[in-house]
């Protein structure tokens, strides 16, 4: 039977795939009582069927077992390092001439719009950089609800991504035939289940393969 891994799911949690997430939230909502109250504080629900994995430590997958692996707007919630031993990863639980399609937001796209507002003499062109960035805090979070979210959410993102750079890494981590792909460009159906249009929006997008 083929299998389908997504990662970094979030809420979107197609019944055809294997679907995992590392937040510390859907960890915690498995809990009985605590799980109620953390939805309550938080407003969040994960599908029942989403597992807690950890890309960076490894997912409960077998190696070479993929037919197809997918994350959206995931990888730039990592580290530099965290990034190279997530392609690492999964490079390995892919078999060979299965592919991957991934999705992070556009650092160049979001650094041409930075420069051509300070251009037009916008004077809070850095400040809304650095908000499409998710970089920095407007405000220290506070309060019990502040407090969880903080702690328990990983909402900022920790490396941007433009297409040669994050190219080079997939190359880099063994992945060959990359490329750039469109929404629902895959000529595997699969994909259909898990892509969603608005995420393609401002976002380096990329399919390749395990070639060995």
């Amino acid at each position: 039977m083929a299998q389908y891994v997504q990662y970094g799911c979030g809420l979107s949690a197609p019944a055809e795939w294997t679907n995992f997430d590392v937040s510390p939230t859907l960890r915690i909502q498995k809990i009985p009582l605590v799980g109620s109250l953390l939805r309550r504080q938080l407003n969040t629900n994960f599908p029942a069927n989403v597992q807690y994995g950890d890309i960076i430590r490894g997912l409960p997958v077998d190696d070479q077992s993929c037919d197809g692996l997918y994350c959206s707007h995931t990888l730039e919630h990592l580290s530099l390092n965290d990034l190279r031993v997530a392609l690492k990863n999964s490079f390995k639980i892919l078999k060979p001439g299965a592919p991957f399609r991934l999705v992070v937001p556009d650092l160049e796209q979001m650094a041409r719009g930075y420069l051509q507002s300070l251009e037009a003499g916008q004077a809070s062109a850095s400040i809304k950089f650095i908000r499409n960035m998710i970089f920095g805090l407007e405000e220290r979070p506070r309060g019990l609800k502040g407090f969880i979210s903080s702690y328990m959410g990983n909402a900022n993102h920790l490396w941007m991504w433009d297409h040669a750079s994050l190219a080079e890494e997939l190359k880099n981590a063994g992945f060959a035939q990359i490329r750039r792909c469109s929404f629902n460009d895959s000529p595997d159906p699969m994909f259909r289940l898990v892509e969603n249009e608005s995420r393609f929006l401002g976002a380096v997008a990329l399919e390749c393969t395990r070639s060995r």
